[in-house]
């Protein structure tokens, strides 16, 4: 499927890496990649392929990151992106995590403002995820510690940070290691969280309150090592499935049905590999998201829906065999409508980063849901009705494992073998359940189409 693009990437120098995230500024998206005892860097569209943009304040050359995550944690519309580092595999840390925020005057890490003092955190983790608790469009971050309690951040108007785990269900003793948000079992955020050395957690969203359900729900898998994973709706029926990828254990795919999971992977994706992150989008604008995962020291591997079911797919020059795949993220990076693939390597020996897309000349729509500070709204959902059925989409909370893909629910149309499919309405139902419908038939469909928050509408 892919085809590489690794020379538009500003530079092929071996780097260690393991977190990626996309957020957005003036002039289109950056790819925040972060550095482990290296530069984090800040990657954005350029003349001739991507450019290095990273700001001095934000490359923290010491630290060794791994999950990295954007989301607007204070309102202002803007997304900030947190950077949790870590020097030691397990409990306390002798690094600090950064809160990078972008300002009139430049980027600004918020952990070194008087306030915080002593609040930064220094437990040893991997992942962080974007949660809209509560549906304000101000966003908490969920951090899934290893050998250490979760911790669960939200900011004041003062910019003071505050750990609210305790107070929302979540100060678990985990092995943490990845993260996913968003509508699994009730129609606001909840939290899957993968766990390696004990049981999953599936965080139900009680109010701004979580409590853990998995077991109710067969999902706390006691015994497996879960990295990567992902939410995705393959049948554009509004519930998500929910893939989870185990550490050199078997590979599931649990599809909802009346109100239980049931495991549909094929049994060639359930053999175990050295699984990392997970993804999933509709890189070839076929109107079906594809699942694709990084391995660690093994073959990257596709996942396609076709005719009801999932089945292998041919990743391509993407497959990468020898690569030490430790993050991956998905963007459009230059606004033709067709997603690049980031992939980062290291853990075990540097790597350069690696560019993929799947080239294609189908039509496509790309929804960009706001929050009412005007940010992107994150753990919405977004639903195309074209005349040939409907797509849904989430947009990404992060972080699956350490990674978070763009805040742009993008949707293929389809083309090569048959004419595109026609675009008839977009829906979006945003974290505090209100909803907004939007008419697009007879619209443009190759272009990004931005929705409000229905509280601006109304105002």
């Amino acid at each position: 499927m892919f085809e590489d693009r690794s020379g538009r990437l500003p530079d092929r120098r071996p780097l260690k890496g393991y977190g990626t995230a996309v957020t957005t500024g003036p002039g289109g998206p950056f790819l925040f990649v972060g550095g482990y005892g290296t530069d984090n860097r800040m990657l954005a569209a350029g003349d001739d392929g991507l450019a290095d943009v990273t700001p001095d304040p934000v490359r923290d050359p010491l630290g060794h990151a791994f999950g990295v995550v954007a989301a607007d944690v204070d309102a202002d519309g803007d997304e900030e992106v947190y950077v949790h580092n870590s020097d030691a595999y397990g409990g306390i840390s002798t690094e600090r995590d950064r809160l990078f925020d972008r300002t009139a005057v430049g980027w600004r890490d918020l952990f070194g403002l008087p306030v915080n003092a002593g609040r930064e955190n220094v437990r040893a983790g991997r992942s962080v995820a974007a949660v809209d608790r509560l549906g304000t469009g101000r966003y908490g971050l969920l951090l899934a510690c290893y050998g250490a309690p979760m911790r669960f951040y939200e900011l004041g108007d003062d910019g003071e940070v505050t750990d609210m785990a305790e107070d929302v269900g979540v100060d678990f003793l985990t092995g943490g290691r990845s993260l996913v948000s968003g509508p699994i079992v009730t129609d606001r955020t909840d939290v899957f969280v993968g766990n390696e050395r004990g049981p999953n957690y599936l965080l139900r969203n009680d109010g701004g309150r979580f409590t853990d359900v998995a077991d109710e729900f067969d999902l706390d898998a006691p015994g497996e090592h879960a990295r990567g994973v992902a939410l995705v709706d393959p049948d554009g029926d509004g519930v998500f499935d929910l893939v989870v990828g185990n550490w050199e254990g078997a590979n599931r795919v649990f599809e909802r049905r009346d109100g239980a999971f049931v495991d549909v992977a094929p049994a060639e994706w359930a053999e175990p590999t050295r699984t990392r992150t997970v993804l999933a989008a509709d890189f070839d604008n076929d109107g079906t998201c594809e699942v694709f995962v990084n391995a660690m020291g093994a073959p990257n591997r596709l996942l396609r829906h076709r005719d009801g079911r999932w089945v292998i797919g041919d990743p391509g020059a993407a497959a990468e065999p020898r690569g030490l795949g430790t993050g991956a993220t998905v963007c459009d990076v230059d606004g033709d409508g067709t997603l690049e693939l980031l992939v980062v390597h290291g853990e075990i020996g540097s790597q350069p980063l690696s560019l993929y897309a799947a080239p294609n000349d189908n039509g496509w729509l790309r929804v960009r849901p706001l929050t009412e500070h005007g940010a992107p709204a994150r753990n919405a959902v977004v639903t195309l009705r074209t005349d040939r059925g409907t797509q849904t989409r989430l947009v990404d909370g992060g972080s699956g494992y350490l990674c978070q893909t763009e805040p742009v629910a993008h949707f293929g149309l389809g083309g090569d073998t048959a004419p595109a499919a026609t675009p008839r309405e977009v829906r979006v139902r945003w974290p505090d359940g209100r909803e907004r419908r939007v008419e697009v038939e007879g619209a443009d469909a190759e272009t990004e189409l931005a929705v409000d928050h229905p509280a601006n509408r109304d105002a």
